[in-house]
């Protein structure tokens, strides 16, 4: 037992007696366990986190790269229009 199931046995002892703390506690122990048991695949561990940052620096580098290129498209045709503006009027 641990610490924290020791002084839970103990409270339970002097109000129910020795066997029925007993019985609760490891009724408490083995509902806990289960619940972490049904729930341990919604945590992430440290190795889920640095996935999923590697994952994300490598999506915003193509953005990025995405993003400077349309950019650079943008500017040829505002360049391209303003030339022929200019040639329109002289």
């Amino acid at each position: 037992m641990t610490v924290s199931e020791i002084d839970l046995y103990n409270i339970l002892k002097k109000k129910l007696g020795e066997k029925e703390a007993d019985t609760l506690v490891s009724f408490v122990k083995t509902e806990v366990k289960t619940k972490f048991e049904d729930q341990k695949d919604y945590f992430s561990s440290k190795e889920d986190l640095a996935n999923v940052k590697a994952e994300l620096v490598e999506k915003i580098t193509a953005f990025k790269a995405d993003i400077i290129k349309w950019m650079f498209i943008f500017w040829v045709g505002q360049l391209a229009a303003v030339f022929a503006f200019l040639k329109f009027l002289s």
